[in-house]
């Protein structure tokens, strides 16, 4: 997969993440998890951004941890809200599986990236 389409896919599940938040309803305690999970999901996107332009596997490597950090706390959300039954879980299936994809994809591109650097060694 290229970049481009990574930066494509990474801002689709952002704006998937907002859209779940749109639906959730609108209690105090609700709106605070919507909050977390939207700067979670949204942050997935942008950050990968950054690692777009990193300079060197090293900030690759530091970026991109970001980003697998921000992933998996959307993840941690997204558990929380399918516990809670707040969204129907048929409707959380698409946006946990894309979230487990991308996490999946930013692993194996750390594990590359890091065996390249430690060979370099």
């Amino acid at each position: 997969m290229t970049t481009d389409e990574m930066k494509m896919r990474t801002k689709k599940f952002s704006l998937m993440i907002i859209e779940l938040a749109e639906k959730m309803p609108n209690t105090n305690v609700i709106r605070s998890i919507a909050n977390q999970i939207v700067r979670s999901g949204t942050s997935v996107g942008a950050n990968y951004r950054a690692v777009c332009r990193a300079r060197s596997d090293r900030e690759f490597v530091a970026k991109m941890n970001i980003v697998l950090e921000e992933a998996d706390e959307t993840l941690f959300w997204l558990e929380i809200i399918k516990e809670k039954m707040w969204i129907a879980k048929s409707e959380l299936e698409t946006i946990w599986k894309e979230g487990n994809e991308l996490t999946a994809i930013f692993v194996s591109s750390l594990k590359t990236v890091n065996n390249r650097i430690n060979n370099k060694n």
